[in-house]
């Protein structure tokens, strides 16, 4: 099914027209405690969710697990829905993650439409198909690849957001551009993230999700190409778990970015990399994002997290490294001593 992105002129109007466009006896819109005090005001009082059903679930990645989904599938059965209903997952990547995984799966699939209220969802979780939660304390570990009929990107959601969460969403944003060209990156490396032009960050939105948009829709299984997309994200994924399993979570956006910082030491090792890029962006990555306390203690934890990566094949750990920018490198592997050597790199700044 094809998955239609709408840069939101006028919300909504454009809630409407997707609602309208979905078969749909009931209803239902899915938020968290956050996003429901922030956010569903925005939009409750419109008339296409006039009937609608909210339902609510706890925030943060903490909850990314089966037990809220269940809570979803109980509320969705509850009230009434069919495999004729409709779910609006308004929030964050935790909420459009999880409501599509509950709305790929109840009654074996109903339609749901992703209104991102984050900067990191606008351009990473609300594209491309992919829906799933947290299991046996991995990230993403259970989930189909599934498209929403529509994702809405109305930056309007941005005014609501802390600093925290613009930087963890410009993590993923750093990524697209450095995959990209070098305009791109330039520009990245020229926005300034402490006073946010909002206007600015709205156009620099949708040249994000255009490059991932053309990635998906290149390669919509990650057999290939998509693969670009988890630059950063092999020792991300690894930094996120690890300190969720400290109890001193991450933002996924953060995790991204101390991932970039390893991944592009190891791209310069490995295929090239250009020193003075390599350099430049570090010193972003360190301006705007603290420093992560890991010690050496904690490579060995690293390293068997990363051995649970959903891209690895056989015993090697995968990684996509980059030899320039635009120059996207898959399926490239590194030794136990090599990472670790990233590892350090990242401890020591």
């Amino acid at each position: 099914m094809e998955q239609r992105i709408i840069i939101s002129k006028h919300l909504e109007e454009e809630l409407a027209v997707a609602i309208s466009e979905c078969e749909h006896d009931r209803v239902f819109v899915l938020v968290d405690s956050t996003t429901k005090a922030q956010c569903w005001p925005v939009v409750s009082g419109f008339f296409s969710l006039r009937n609608a059903h909210v339902i609510e679930i706890a925030p943060t990645d903490m909850h990314k697990d089966i037990n809220q989904v269940i809570a979803v599938w109980q509320a969705l059965a509850d009230h009434g829905a069919t495999r004729h209903s409709c779910l609006i997952n308004l929030g964050g990547g935790m909420v459009t993650d999880l409501g599509g995984f509950a709305a790929s799966t109840f009654k074996r699939g109903i339609d749901f439409i992703n209104i991102p209220t984050t900067l990191l969802a606008m351009v990473d979780a609300s594209v491309g198909g992919k829906t799933g939660i947290n299991f046996n304390g991995l990230k993403n570990e259970v989930g189909v690849f599934n498209d929403s009929r529509y994702v809405i990107l109305s930056t309007q959601f941005l005014s609501t957001l802390d600093h925290e969460n613009l930087c963890s969403g410009y993590g993923e944003m750093l990524k697209h551009a450095l995959i990209s060209n070098h305009d791109m990156w330039a520009q990245h490396l020229c926005f300034d993230l402490d006073h946010p032009n909002l206007h600015v960050l709205q156009e620099m939105v949708a040249q994000s999700v255009k490059v991932k948009e053309q990635i998906v829709s290149a390669d919509p299984f990650e057999k290939g190409i998509r693969k670009a997309l988890n630059l950063g994200h092999t020792i991300g994924h690894a930094l996120e778990s690890w300190a969720m399993q400290k109890g001193q979570p991450v933002l996924h956006g953060y995790a991204v970015a101390y991932g970039l910082v390893c991944e592009l030491y190891l791209s310069a090792a490995k295929v090239g990399f250009p020193t003075d890029v390599l350099r430049q962006t570090v010193q972003y990555i360190n301006a705007h994002y603290p420093k992560l306390p890991i010690t050496c203690d904690d490579y060995e934890t690293l390293f068997a997290l990363m051995k649970h990566d959903k891209k690895n094949t056989a015993h090697h750990i995968n990684f996509t490294l980059l030899g320039n920018i635009g120059d996207i490198r898959i399926n490239q592997t590194a030794t136990k001593e090599e990472i670790f050597e990233t590892l350090d790199f990242l401890r020591e700044g």
